[in-house]
């Protein structure tokens, strides 16, 4: 942590000044002029906000949440503790640590699960997240990875992005951040639709939830600091494509395909008459997304733009895909199993739960980009979410809803199941109980209600958060037909991961007494 201390004591005291007074020699024994060369007049700072990022930071884990509260007691709110979280989060990890930007990730997701909750109990999920994000911040060592960045010169603003690509494609690191701040000095929403191509061009489940998750977060950390938030995807396309040529593989396949299908469809340069979709309609296309190629899929969801289908349609079915997979895994095999996701377990890293995260990612992204990344967002995350039916059951997992349904329980009794199978881990009686609970005719949200409390009590293996946020945008969106199959799924990972609660959580129980 000296590195920080440093940082800050100079920033408090001014370093011209304190150069001044003790002397150029002094300064140098002190470390002072070494700082000066990189270290401090590199330093990302955040000026009103960079006490309680610093505290972030600097914090004891043991001693952070007790901090926060008195924080939160002297008017700090809970969008301002999210906002320094992830300035911290983003300062000290740049994208390039697995569990720092999986809990960039869960930011937001908190942020919203919070304001579902009572007023007591709001401060639950985000305590949570942001104990974990300092306690990576200390298990990492404390360095800043990310540091100012001087924006390029760029002649031609039109042209950010294909230099942006190149310079990805170069594994230049340094001219891909030069180049990223030119186009967010210039225009923040510019820069966004830009990012896309470096999202687009490989995708994997982080690269594109990353993306999604730090521009939502913008709104409460704040839209001046969108070139800091949005530059770690840039930093992780990057360091995907150096590893990629130092390990000498093939280039992504998507690089060709998916200029082949907008050319071969039309997809930019004509728009078809609009077509409405039935829900038969969808049911097919998420089927072909489920188990079809990669390069079917791809292919599917180009056609069916060229036809005029609306993106949303398209966007439910690829959702639905990714749900099919959560409800046709057949668990983790032993093989694979570790102390956090034992065998027969779905939560975490899991087929279906990564598919699904990153089809609610692609679908967002979708809807606040330009076309050309609304028609590639839909392509490239039909191929990320088709190809995967190899690594599930050809048969859904099996659970008995009619047996509990014909015992006709009460609401409160199927509520009193449904905790008892997920304190139990019995994923199959867990599903049973929310789709005999549908069966029964009753609303969405006591169960809502009830899973919501694991997603904030559970670590999840770093998805808990996410997930649940999933599922509750899915469901939102979802044609009526459609919405229950994301709440069995739900339920599913619910009890697979019950039994491995957050750390942390018990220190903020008891300092909200709830």
């Amino acid at each position: 942590m000296e590195s920080h201390s440093r940082r800050r004591f100079l920033s408090d005291v001014g370093i011209g000044m304190l150069v001044a007074g003790v002397g150029p020699s002094l300064a140098t024994d002190l470390g002072i002029s070494s700082a000066l060369g990189g270290e401090v007049d590199d330093a990302l700072t955040f000026g009103a906000m960079e006490p309680l990022v610093d505290l972030m930071q600097q914090t004891p884990v043991e001693k952070l949440q007790p901090a926060l509260m008195q924080k939160m007691k002297s008017g700090t709110d809970l969008k301002t503790l999210v906002a320094a979280g992830a300035l911290a989060n983003t300062r000290s990890f740049a994208g390039h640590d697995y569990i720092g930007y999986h809990t960039m990730m869960a930011l937001m997701p908190a942020w919203r699960i919070a304001k579902e909750l009572p007023q007591h109990e709001q401060p639950l999920p985000v305590l949570k997240v942001l104990y974990r994000n300092t306690a990576r911040i200390h298990a990492a060592g404390g360095d800043e990875r990310m540091h100012t960045v001087k924006p390029a010169e760029l002649t031609d603003a039109k042209s950010g992005g294909q230099r942006l690509l190149k310079a990805m494609y170069a594994g230049d690191m340094a001219a891909a951040e030069q180049t990223f701040a030119a186009i967010s000095q210039a225009d923040r929403t510019v820069a966004y639709n830009d990012l896309q191509h470096l999202v687009q061009d490989a995708p994997d489940v982080h690269r594109v939830t990353l993306s999604w998750r730090a521009w939502e977060v913008l709104q409460l950390v704040g839209y001046e600091h969108a070139n800091t938030l949005l530059r770690q995807s840039v930093r992780y396309c990057v360091e995907v494509e150096q590893n990629r040529v130092k390990r000498n593989q093939p280039e992504p396949p998507l690089r060709k395909l998916t200029p082949r299908l907008l050319d071969e469809y039309g997809l930019l340069s004509k728009q078809a008459k609009p077509q409405k979709a039935d829900s038969a309609w969808i049911e097919r296309l998420a089927q072909t997304i489920f188990s079809g190629t990669r390069e079917q899929a791809a292919d599917a969801v180009a056609h069916s733009l060229a036809e005029g289908f609306s993106t949303e349609d398209i966007g439910e079915a690829m959702s639905l895909a990714g749900n099919l997979l959560v409800l046709h895994d057949p668990g983790r095999p032993e093989k694979y199993a570790s102390d956090e996701k034992p065998k027969d377990s779905v939560h975490g890293a899991s087929v279906g739960v990564h598919a699904s995260d990153a089809a609610n990612a692609w679908r967002s992204i979708a809807r606040v980009t330009n076309r050309r990344n609304q028609i590639c967002s839909l392509i490239v995350g039909a191929w990320h979410t088709a190809g995967q039916i190899g690594h599930v059951a050809q048969t859904p997992f099996l659970y008995d809803a009619e047996v509990i349904h014909a015992r006709k329980l009460d609401a409160n009794s199927l509520m009193a199941e449904l905790n008892t199978a997920v304190q139990s881990k019995n994923q199959s009686q867990a599903m049973a109980v929310v789709k005999s609970w549908e069966l029964a005719g009753n609303p969405s949200k006591p169960i809502f209600d009830c899973l919501r409390n694991y997603a904030v009590s559970e670590d999840g293996a770093l998805h808990a958060e996410k997930y649940f946020r999933t599922v509750t945008e899915e469901f939102a969106s979802a044609r009526q037909e459609f919405q229950w199959r994301h709440l069995v799924a739900l339920a599913r990972v619910s009890a697979s991961e019950y039994g491995w609660p957050a750390p942390g959580r018990d220190q903020a129980r008891e300092l909200l007494q709830t």
